[in-house]
């Protein structure tokens, strides 16, 4: 039997951002992201939620320790991108833009190289109330 066990932590950060590609025009720009391209950004109020599978540990009975997962996500992500520009004050955004999406992909990188590889990750990030996005997708 696998008594695999899945645990979530939840976090939350607000950040401004701007959704643009550079090689376009304004009017392209514009028509394709619509308010998100306001050269003047606008913020999210994102909730983070991290979910690693795995089998529990026979001395300990976790599949990880939360208050190490907290700190971890508190330390590398939460204090990296809150109440920041992600465009201007991140480097990981420099040269992407900034979409839901893209900030998954980048906090689970950011998380995946601190976690033991014998744990599954997933991340999912809340935009809004009803816009949300996991990676990887399954």
């Amino acid at each position: 039997m696998d008594n695999k066990v899945a645990v979530y932590r939840k976090e939350h950060f607000n950040a401004a951002h701007r959704l643009t590609n550079p090689l376009w025009d304004d009017e392209k720009n514009n028509a394709v992201f619509g308010k998100c391209n306001n050269p003047n950004y606008h913020g999210h109020n994102y909730e983070l939620i991290v979910k690693l599978s795995g089998v529990p540990d026979p001395q300990t009975g976790f599949v990880i320790d939360l208050k190490l997962l907290s700190d971890l996500i508190q330390y590398n992500v939460v204090d990296k991108f809150d109440h920041k520009n992600l465009n201007e004050d991140c480097a990981e955004f420099r040269n992407l833009n900034p979409t839901a999406e893209n900030i998954a992909i980048v906090i689970y990188n950011i998380l995946r190289e601190k976690i033991s590889s014998a744990l599954s990750l997933q991340v999912r990030l809340y935009e809004t109330e009803r816009n949300f996005v996991e990676y990887p997708a399954n």
